[in-house]
């Protein structure tokens, strides 16, 4: 069976990008060494894409740091991002381990005297509390681009494999696989700032068509697979997609590195 792809579906997820992609909200950085930790993010990125200081309700996302117990000012800029819906991440600077009100503890990153901001742990806290909305913020800031690239691919898979186990029915997921598979290397295009549309759109159809389509085609040889046939089909969902999410992600920042150098 064929994998089939309704053109309104495909033209859906277009829509869905070109929206994420007009969201030029910058990521605001508040509390005590916010310069510097602004400057550090803001690194080969985008003018503007980084803010010290408030607004709060303009941020796509806020960094909040933290110089030691939560004051009352550091409460109110909590409390703000809280009423705003903007993702929050703390970096707790200091020895000792405050609660933090109006965050979870997985989103407080520890930042032990001495050793530096840890940037790469800010970047992944941060990709993992924007999911998809994180997209717009990699296109703008290459120090994200990694953490919510990878974000990306794993959040993707996992439904790709959760959705190839809860439907029973023979050839049904794959429209709802692929098209999954399709958003997230859109999504990945999309963080690397690399722009697709009508035009170039059937070029990375072209440039993955081959991969979707024997991915496809396993798991259908798979639905005939006895008791354990729908486990099996589901950790194929699942590694198929994350390894077209790591080749798409390759593709992309070659691409991206190509338009840089000229070529």
């Amino acid at each position: 069976m064929a994998v089939k792809l309704s053109p309104m579906a495909v033209w859906g997820v277009l829509k869905e990008l070109r929206s994420a992609a007009a969201d030029v909200r910058p990521l605001v950085v508040t509390g005590a060494l916010a310069s510097q930790l602004a400057k550090e993010l803001a690194r080969d990125g985008k003018p503007g894409a980084v803010r010290a200081g408030e607004p709060i309700n303009e941020a796509a996302a806020l960094v909040h740091v933290l110089g030691g117990e939560p004051t009352e000012e550091d409460e109110r800029i909590l409390r703000a991002a809280k009423r705003a819906k903007a993702p929050t991440i703390v970096v707790q600077t200091g020895t000792k381990v405050f609660d933090v009100p109006y965050v979870l503890p997985t989103d407080v990153v520890a930042c032990p005297p001495g050793s530096g901001f840890p940037i790469e742990e800010i970047a992944n806290a941060l990709a993992a509390r924007l999911g998809d909305r994180g997209t717009s913020l990699a296109a703008r800031l290459p120090v994200l681009r990694e953490a919510v690239c990878e974000a990306l691919i794993e959040r993707f898979s996992r439904q790709n494999g959760l959705a190839a186990v809860a439907i029973f029915v023979p050839g049904a997921d794959f429209p709802v696989l692929t098209l999954n598979q399709l958003r997230m290397v859109l999504r990945l295009a999309a963080a690397h700032g690399v722009e697709v549309d009508q035009q170039r759109l059937p070029e990375i159809l072209a440039t993955f068509g081959a991969a979707l389509g024997l991915r496809a085609a396993a798991r259908q040889l798979l639905g005939a697979i006895p008791v354990a046939g729908w486990l099996v089909k589901g950790g194929i969902a699942y590694v198929g997609t994350r390894a077209l999410g790591e080749a798409g992600n390759r593709y992309f920042a070659a691409q991206k590195d190509a338009v840089r150098s000229g070529s």
